[in-house]
């Protein structure tokens, strides 16, 4: 699951226990993966475990236990061939473990994977099927998302969001951090201008930087999946952020720069002409984004957070998509 999800538990934990229905099994065809979760609340819930009256089945059984605090496995067919009219005809089967979390300990647990996503580490959090053990986290780990569905447990293993460090608070800048956070990437905003990279313009952002690009760089360096936007008000700050990126040897999974075919051309020739070479600027993806026709800030942003997308997905990455909201 994505940050946002125990971002999310987290707060909800603060004034009211919340119910979490994860799927632990699955046969045939089916709408959500093993380790898909949602949270149940008295009159509200958070992501999806696949919709329809299936789900709905589950809400309905995760509302009873918040009264009752009795965990239990949880099941619907959804073969269309029992209770098709009220649990779906997808063509397979699934199971839930629905369990209660409540109380500081809880709270504890979910601000501490929260902690451990927002600094960029991967951890392990086992829910035993137990009615008498709780969740616990394991050691923080740099490892690839898995899940291990055992007789007694599922473990799984939690990995940080991608980030993505939006170079440049103006108009694109500002869309593009709410496209990408809605699609599941952390985010992470640098202008030197403090008026325009401001919490309040912001509210997505994990990180909102002020200082200088190479600073920021080495700072965010240490994230297993780094993603950089150029989106700037003048190609001498993308030169300044690309060279640092390239002389400091940044990992990074996606680089982007906004501008015409001319604003990129002179860029390239500036950036040769430093001593960059032409395998370190093959890397680069500009003019930015999917070509869609995009005109308006907001249209941008969703072409760059498509190519964002794009670029995750073919490189295998492991993160998940983010939850689809609150209802009620």
């Amino acid at each position: 699951m994505t940050i946002a999800f125990y971002q999310k538990l987290a707060e909800k934990l603060r004034s009211q226990p919340v119910v979490i229905a994860t799927v632990i099994e699955t046969k045939g065809s089916v709408p959500r993966e093993v380790g898909a979760k949602m949270l149940i609340g008295a009159d509200w819930i958070f992501d999806t475990i696949g919709g329809g009256a299936g789900e709905a089945k589950i809400i309905s059984q995760g509302r009873s236990l918040l009264e009752t605090g009795q965990k239990q496995r949880a099941y619907i067919d959804l073969t269309g061939e029992v209770n098709a009219l009220k649990e779906g005809i997808c063509g397979g089967q699934m199971s839930f473990w629905l369990e209660r979390w409540s109380g500081p300990e809880a709270l504890n647990l979910a601000e501490s994977i929260v902690l451990a996503l927002q600094k960029g580490q991967s951890l392990h959090l086992i829910t035993p099927f137990s009615t008498e053990e709780t969740p616990i986290m394991g050691p923080a780990v740099r490892v690839a998302v898995n899940r291990q569905l055992t007789p007694t447990a599922l473990i799984e293993c939690l990995a940080p969001p991608p980030l993505l460090l939006i170079v440049g608070a103006g108009h694109v800048g500002e869309a593009l951090a709410k496209v990408a956070h809605l699609a599941g990437f952390q985010i992470a905003i640098q202008d030197e201008r403090s008026q325009f990279a401001h919490p309040d313009l912001y509210p997505q952002a994990s990180f909102i930087f002020t200082t200088a690009i190479d600073q920021v760089l080495q700072q965010v360096s240490q994230y297993p999946a780094l993603y950089v936007a150029l989106v700037t008000r003048g190609y001498p700050f993308d030169l300044a952020a690309l060279a640092s990126i390239f002389e400091q040897n940044i990992a990074c999974r996606y680089i982007g720069m906004i501008g015409s075919q001319k604003r990129v051309q002179i860029v390239l020739r500036s950036l040769r002409e430093q001593g960059i070479s032409d395998a370190q600027l093959d890397s680069l993806h500009a003019p930015i984004g999917l070509e869609i026709g995009a005109l308006t800030p907001g249209e941008i942003a969703v072409s760059i957070c498509a190519e964002l997308i794009q670029v995750r997905r073919e490189v295998g990455g492991v993160e998940e998509a983010g939850g689809v909201g609150e209802n009620s």
